[in-house]
């Protein structure tokens, strides 16, 4: 069905912006990468994790019924570790009071709630509510996901999302424009997977950075749309604001298979508006600020990693690149699905290769294990028979869930810590992402590519061109996968797993236990004291890497998302110490010893005294979890200041009332001592495009004075004062 059909009545790249406008048109075009500019999004799509926080915050802004069209999905909360049955078992049980506060929350406020194995929130989103030349925002990065879709979909924060659902414009910097131009037609083992892999290796995580990467040329025409959705969705890896695609006949195929036939006949009669004019695709060098092209009849496989999503090799490649880094080469485990890579095509082609262990005499030599990506998905596959196929093979189901992607996987064995590695179809590879384990080398493909792989056991089995040993001794070679883009019988469902919210819930009410260990209401930060802050200490410097992962980490963590104070135990636990090289450990200037960065923030905080991180490159690249914004507000952290920001963290510092600061000069990184008192001066005259001053006051008694920069235009600064954003939209709905 479609869902919203008279909002999507009413309503790429520049074109959808330019339409989402809150306001005036403006007279003048607005200059990418420098203006802020408030757009009116279509709608908001939170998953359970994030949306715990997101509802939380905005319970506090005083509206009895969201703004826009708003759903929850309860993706995030389920171990994979038995299989789908068990394991939503055990979440359902485990969770149960999150889950209920979700829904009430839901149908009180008008939210939409999609059960705990309904699916993941993106590909529900993709089956059910993404449109062609729509606006949404959701508390994930990898909202992004619907670009495939021709939407703009953009990963916030709870707070952005608490921002819309209450009827206010939301704020981004006017994004610059990344064409990739795709050329000749993906074939053999090249999947669409391929192409991002491809994008990332030559962007590399922060090259996206404040950008929209737009993809069209022939080669984008002759894709499927949950295709285009992969390659969206994985461009949340090189720091993009969002991707998408220009409406064509394969969103018109997949709007109608999915029951949106209104949809796709309302995105014909403006198709043209749905996709650039035609002297952009022809020029766009003129158009484009950076213009890539890539030929997929020239492209092939790819694996990425390991620890990061943007090393890109060929798999053509992999024998001598593995040999030359010293990568453990035995695959353990092989995983598709998740958001990424879940589609009937994905799961088709990869049963294409899995129906040959059987056909050719062959024996899997790694675990297998599935994420489908929703219900819809999972009960078409079974009826199709492809969950028959991978049970021959000794594949595991786990539930329509994250599950390994985001660490929710309680792995066998993986307590020891031993070096392994691992291929899956997911989007991210940290350290330690999927299991916990620090050693675990996971390397990212497409999903064929990946079954191939756990049938070899070998990370560099070529399929294109290597031959495997049968159970007879024979050499066979695998046959190119295929699959169907949709299925031929219709997709199919029995319960989707969907919640509908009251009509009126004005009378409902939203309980939270003030012993729960799991939910805590909000209580809103304090505002700005008015003067210059000193005699705040370092907390950290951190070194290298530091994403959201590094600051807030998932895992088991994910259970405390609703409770602000717990889960700000695991504040910056991940992130290394680059005065010792450890991680969560600290030295407390209190009393010089050494303890958890938690630890230590709370002894500072006790002390009512202020404290700095300090940090690298991308700070805060990854998820858009707000609790790495939130917990160091929380704790009593005043500023962030590093070498340069990734986009949703630095505007989640931001929306939190706190300082998101970058070095002038990058070199000053390494006058940061490890005893400073650090003092932020130039406070009083706050103001947009003027520099701060920091003294660095060191043990010895010497000091250090550097400049520090700020992106903060005056409604951001707004924010600062009245100690967060949420504070200005609570007393605004008040008066």
């Amino acid at each position: 069905m479609a869902f919203d059909i008279e909002m999507i009545r009413e309503v790429y790249s520049e074109k959808i912006l330019y339409a989402h406008l809150t306001g005036e048109m403006p007279a003048k075009a607005f200059e990418r990468g420098k203006d802020y500019v408030d757009f009116n999004p279509d709608r908001v799509a939170m998953q359970d994790a994030t949306a715990q926080m997101a509802l939380l915050q905005f319970m506090q802004a005083g509206r009895k019924k969201v703004a826009v069209p708003s759903t929850v999905h309860c993706d995030h909360l389920i171990t994979a570790k038995v299989g789908a049955k068990t394991d939503l078992e055990v979440a359902n049980n485990e969770s149960k009071e999150v889950y209920d506060f979700l829904a009430s929350v839901s149908n009180k406020y008008g939210i939409g709630f999609w059960k705990p194995g309904a699916g993941i929130i993106h590909q529900v989103v993709l089956e059910n509510y993404a449109f062609p030349g729509g606006m949404m925002i959701g508390t994930d990065s990898h909202t992004v996901n619907a670009g495939g879709l021709g939407m703009v979909a953009i990963g916030v924060g709870g707070a952005d999302a608490c921002d819309v659902m209450a009827g206010l414009p939301w704020e981004l910097k006017f994004p610059k424009l990344i064409g990739v131009k795709l050329t000749g037609k993906l074939s053999g083992w090249a999947a669409p997977k391929d192409v991002i892999l491809k994008v990332a290796g030559i962007l590399t995580v922060k090259g996206g950075t404040g950008c929209i990467v737009e993809y069209f040329g022939e080669g984008a025409i002759n894709m499927s749309c949950t295709g285009k959705g992969t390659i969206c969705n994985m461009g949340a890896e090189i720091g993009a604001t969002t991707s998408t695609f220009g409406y064509d006949a394969s969103m018109e195929r997949y709007l109608r298979a999915t029951g949106r036939n209104e949809v796709a006949d309302l995105a014909n009669g403006v198709k043209e508006h749905l996709t650039a004019d035609a002297e952009v695709y022809a020029n766009p060098e003129k158009y484009f600020d950076q213009v890539i092209e890539i030929n997929l009849s020239e492209l092939e496989p790819h694996l990425n990693g390991p620890f990061t999503p943007d090393l890109a090799t060929p798999i053509s490649k992999m024998k001598e690149v593995a040999a030359a880094q010293g990568w453990p080469t035995k695959v353990e485990v092989g995983l598709i699905g998740s958001c990424t890579n879940s589609s009937y095509e994905d799961i088709s082609r990869a049963v294409s290769i899995a129906q040959q262990v059987a056909d050719k005499g062959l024996k899997t030599k790694a675990e297998y294990c599935i994420n489908p990506g929703s219900e819809q998905i999972r009960y078409t596959i079974e009826r199709d028979g492809f969950l028959k196929i991978f049970d021959n093979i000794g594949a595991t189901v786990f539930t329509n869930a994250c599950g390994p992607c985001i660490g929710m996987w309680d792995r066998m064995g993986a307590e020891k810590q031993e070096k392994n590695t691992i291929v899956h179809s997911f989007n991210r590879n940290f350290a330690k992402r999927a299991d916990g384990n620090p050693n675990t080398f996971a390397f990212v493909a497409s999903p064929e590519l990946v079954t191939a792989l756990a049938i070899a056991g070998d990370l560099t089995f070529n399929p294109a061109t290597d031959f495997l040993i049968n159970e007879k001794g024979e050499k066979v070679k695998l046959d190119e996968p295929k699959g169907d883009e949709l299925p031929t019988r219709g997709f199919a469902v029995e319960d989707a797993g969907y919640l509908a919210p009251a009509a009126d819930g004005s009378n409902l009410t939203v309980n939270v236990s003030p012993t729960s260990d799991r939910l805590q209401l909000l209580d809103p930060f304090d505002a700005w004291e008015g003067v210059d802050l000193k005699g705040l200490k370092l907390l950290i410097k951190v070194k290298g890497k530091c994403t959201t992962d590094h600051i807030s980490m998932a895992g088991p963590w994910l259970k405390y998302r609703g409770h602000l104070d717990n889960i700000s135990n695991n504040m910056l636990i991940g992130a290394v110490n680059f005065f010792n090289d450890n991680t969560d450990n600290v030295k407390n200037q209190l009393t010089g010893a050494y303890e958890g960065v938690p630890q230590v923030q709370r002894a500072y905080k006790a002390a009512k005294v202020g404290s700095v991180v300090v940090g690298d490159e991308n700070y805060g690249e990854g998820s858009s979890r707000e609790h790495a914004a939130m917990e160091p507000r929380h704790l009593g952290v005043r500023a962030v200041l590093v070498k340069s920001f990734a986009r949703i963290h630095e505007t989640n510092l931001k929306k939190q009332g706190m300082l998101a600061l970058t070095f002038a000069d990058k070199a000053d990184y390494d006058k940061i001592q490890e005893n400073d008192t650090i003092d932020i001066i130039d406070l009083t005259s706050f103001a947009p495009n003027a520099p701060l001053t920091l003294v660095l006051n060191h043990a010895d008694g010497s000091s250090d004075e550097i400049k520090v920069n700020h992106s903060y235009n005056e409604q951001q600064i707004e924010w600062f004062k009245a100690g967060g954003a949420l504070n200005i939209i609570r007393a605004n709905v008040k008066a």
